[in-house]
């Protein structure tokens, strides 16, 4: 109701507070976002099959054709040797989607929905992140298995194999808030999917993914070592038992490669804390 000299206004109900609220509110939007995957498979499908792609290219194209040190020109110690690189390229690569994802949401006035209701204003965006990693656990499934048909294997023990996709995991989880921050900022779903993808070709080749650092220029080998990326890959090789006597750990004596898992996992963290907060402002503001 009105009275004379006033007007009335519609407000948006206020967000409830809480921890639990939070928890509550991300986990509806990610089952929200993992129903909608289930009726477009082919998001599913088209995910795994650029990986699938890259597996079966270097392990049948290069593999019998770049020396590994200490273990020479060989397939086998190519392919044991390159897997994680495939599996951490995999992960980073959901950034795309993530970013396309949100600014899809918002193109369509999802998000504007969203704000309308009385939830945690975080809750859009790690529940969108949540699906995305739950997307990206299938593919590496799926790629571990491919992994296995063309001879990947692994010399250590369950536990430590399963920390191993766990690293990698997070690693994942922690670009995708990367892809929403960039979701956020762009217009289209299109300019999201190159902004998503273009700085990742450089962040993955530019590492010890797919060839020994140790053939780099000198500068580029104190980049490749430092390189978040790397530290993932060299942990998810020690935790798999893949990592080749002849390799060193560091050319350049960088700590991350010294101590692989443990970078990794700050490295993670670090991303997820600055861009999570980047992206939940970037939010705010939009939905001012």
């Amino acid at each position: 109701m009105s009275t004379p000299g006033t007007t009335a206004t519609t407000l948006a109900p206020a967000p409830k507070g809480g921890v639990a609220q939070s928890i509550g509110d991300s986990l509806v939007v990610a089952k929200r976002n993992l129903i909608r995957m289930t009726r477009i498979p082919e998001m599913i499908l088209f995910g795994v099959i650029q990986p699938v792609m890259f597996v079966v290219l270097f392990t049948y194209v290069f593999g019998g054709s770049i020396n590994i040190p200490g273990a020479g020109v060989s397939k086998e110690a190519y392919t044991n040797f390159l897997m994680a690189g495939i599996f951490a390229q995999t992960v980073t690569f959901a950034t795309a989607g993530a970013a396309a994802g949100i600014a899809d949401d918002s193109q369509k006035g999802l998000v504007d929905r969203f704000r309308s209701l009385p939830m945690a204003r975080g809750a859009v965006l790690t529940g969108r992140t949540l699906a995305d990693l739950v997307q990206t656990a299938i593919t590496l499934a799926v790629l571990a298995i491919v992994a296995l048909i063309v001879g990947w294997r692994t010399d250590e023990n369950l536990g430590k194999v399963l920390a191993g996709f766990a690293l990698l995991l997070l690693l994942g989880y922690a670009f995708t808030w990367v892809g929403a921050l960039i979701g956020l900022s762009v217009r289209t779903p299109e300019a999201a999917t190159s902004g998503g993808i273009i700085w990742l070709f450089p962040l993955t080749f530019i590492s010890n993914a797919f060839v020994p650092v140790n053939g780099m220029p000198k500068f580029l080998q104190y980049v490749a070592e430092w390189n978040p990326f790397s530290a993932t890959v060299a942990g998810a090789r020690e935790l798999f038992g893949n990592t080749i006597p002849g390799v060193p750990k560091s050319v350049t004596g960088a700590w991350p490669m010294e101590n692989p898992v443990l970078a990794s996992v700050i490295w993670s963290v670090l991303i997820i804390l600055v861009f999570r907060t980047l992206a939940v402002r970037k939010y705010r503001k939009a939905s001012g």
